[in-house]
């Protein structure tokens, strides 16, 4: 990560110097210009996530466009991620569109309007705000807690007038507008996927988004049904899963699965579960996904005093290296970056602290790790597919040979990025280049812990493309001539994802 907030080259040019950990940065009304895009990915962005409860189509469109303008002339790219608002409960607008103070002891009524479901145009005040929910009055109960904002305000349930839902304020907060309430130890009974998550899932396709963050996936039929709105034109999209309550946790294996991906959404998490028991199911989520070899997210809160201060605290920044040596492929900024007052400071920041945490890593510890996992597996399950065992062997040994021989570079050749997600789960100690022909496996591969994507016109000649690859990274000075390559691909009769090739180069400049 460069200190010059203007130059947004990839990385330093010691290849063993790049962060492996990946940085999601939530794209705001602060951010959205194609110069703070440039800026924030100089410091270290690599996603851009669109938060969907929040913005109109043309407003996300305009971000993506952006985006694209911000990569556009240059090799670097930056996934596009669309965070669906999913089967959640939201607060509507406030007058002015200002932050309200609700002060503890005082009564806080919420309010369903029926020709104005999403309260947008009766506007809130310190006693009431409109929410979503119809059928909010009906499922509570006197005396249940309602959580707004991630827990930030704290309402009992006081008694049920008509629709109205009026509440004992717990502690005095300014609250703003449209934001997230869950209803602790209430069930909800909305679907997976709404209308309005249909239709965002139809326009992200539209403008070519790489990745769908599924909101509150309970199970695996959730994710099913994502893929099947999707459809054959979103085929590509991948799809990760946001475990956000106890069903979710409940049902982790199976939504795994199915899942491309896993994001550990803390905020939500929080209040459905008891919150001492975070940590442990980050941890159980990190792991599990760590052993299928699927790329994590650890999102909420992990800068988030750097929404108003130029610094973290010191609870903070052990939160980001925790993570980072959990075994997380991405760490999340959410309102750090759409609306806080030091968006690419805070990149930098969290850039930081990802190589300090990667530095005090012992990668031959985590390879032996993740490789006994792997043989424990493979004995458990006579199911186990050949391919499968002879891609997860060859992986394995790609890491194990540069660990062995000091390599500098491991390089990949892959279509689809399956073969380079198979060699960074063993976690190499050097960086791992993915060549590839495809510009949108490139940008998915933007959230493999580990991996470089590098994008090609032709995967004719892997010896030669290797080879030619490996010149380049010299005369960039990535690595140095002499320096050891291990490489690895499939072969060219096999289908996509079987890595079955292993051989070691010695880079060489142009002659």
């Amino acid at each position: 990560i460069t200190d010059n907030m203007d130059s947004w080259k990839p990385a330093p040019t010691n290849a063993l110097n790049w962060i492996r950990t990946k940085i999601v940065c939530t794209i705001g009304p602060k951010t959205q210009d194609v110069e703070s895009l440039k800026a924030l990915y100089g410091a270290g962005m690599r996603c851009a996530r669109m938060n969907f409860s929040h913005g109109t189509h043309e407003y996300h469109k305009a971000t993506i466009a952006n985006l694209r303008a911000a990569m556009s002339g240059t090799p670097n790219v930056c996934a596009i991620m669309l965070d669906t608002k999913g089967p959640e409960v939201r607060s509507g607008k406030l007058e002015g569109g200002q932050e309200v103070e609700v002060v503890q002891g005082t009564t806080f009524t919420l309010k369903h309007f029926p020709e104005d479901p999403t309260g947008l145009e009766n506007k809130g005040t310190p006693e009431w705000v409109a929410h979503d929910y119809a059928r909010l009055h009906e499922v509570i109960t006197v005396g249940k807690k309602i959580c707004i904002d991630d827990g930030l305000l704290s309402l009992t349930v006081k008694e049920i007038n008509g629709t109205d839902v009026v509440c004992l304020v717990d502690n005095t907060v300014k609250l703003g507008e449209t934001k997230g309430i869950n209803l602790p130890g209430t069930p909800i009974d909305l679907p997976a996927l709404t209308e309005k998550d249909k239709q965002d899932l139809r326009f992200g396709v539209q403008q070519g988004v790489d990745l769908v963050a599924a909101s509150f996936v309970r199970k695996a039929d959730d994710v099913l049904e994502i893929r099947k709105t999707l459809g054959l034109p979103g085929r590509g999209v991948k799809i990760f899963s946001k475990i956000e309550n106890q069903e979710g946790l409940d049902n982790f294996d199976e939504i795994l699965k199915v899942s491309d991906g896993i994001m550990v959404a803390r905020g939500d998490l929080g209040i459905e579960i008891p919150i001492p028991q975070v940590y442990l199911a980050q941890k159980m989520m990190i792991d599990k996904c760590n052993q299928a070899g699927k790329p994590v997210i650890t999102a909420t809160q992990m800068l988030e005093s750097m929404i108003v201060n130029p610094r973290p605290t010191r609870a903070e920044v052990t939160d980001v290296a925790n993570a980072v040596c959990q075994g997380t492929d991405c760490v999340m900024l959410s309102g750090e970056t759409a609306k806080g007052a030091w968006p690419v400071e805070c990149v930098k920041m969290m850039a930081e602290i990802i190589q300090a945490a990667e530095e005090s890593l012992d990668y031959m510890q985590e390879y032996l790790r993740m490789r006994t996992y792997t043989m424990e597996a493979k004995s458990s399950t006579a199911a186990n597919s050949a391919l499968l065992a002879v891609q997860e062997s060859v992986s394995s040994s790609v890491v194990k040979t540069a660990l062995d021989i000091e390599a500098k570079l491991l390089c990949v050749l892959s279509h689809t990025g399956a073969t380079a997600r198979a060699v960074v789960k063993y976690k190499p100690h050097a960086p791992c280049v993915c060549i590839t022909p495809s510009d949108q496996t490139a940008r998915q591969l933007c959230l493999s812990r580990g991996v470089f994507p590098r994008v090609v016109g032709s995967m004719i000649g892997s010896d030669q493309i290797l080879q030619h690859n490996c010149t380049k990274l010299v005369e960039e000075g990535v690595i140095k001539e002499g320096d050891v390559v291990v490489c690895s691909h499939g072969d060219s009769t096999s289908a996509p994802g079987s890595t079955s090739v292993m051989k070691v180069l010695i880079a060489k400049s142009r002659n």
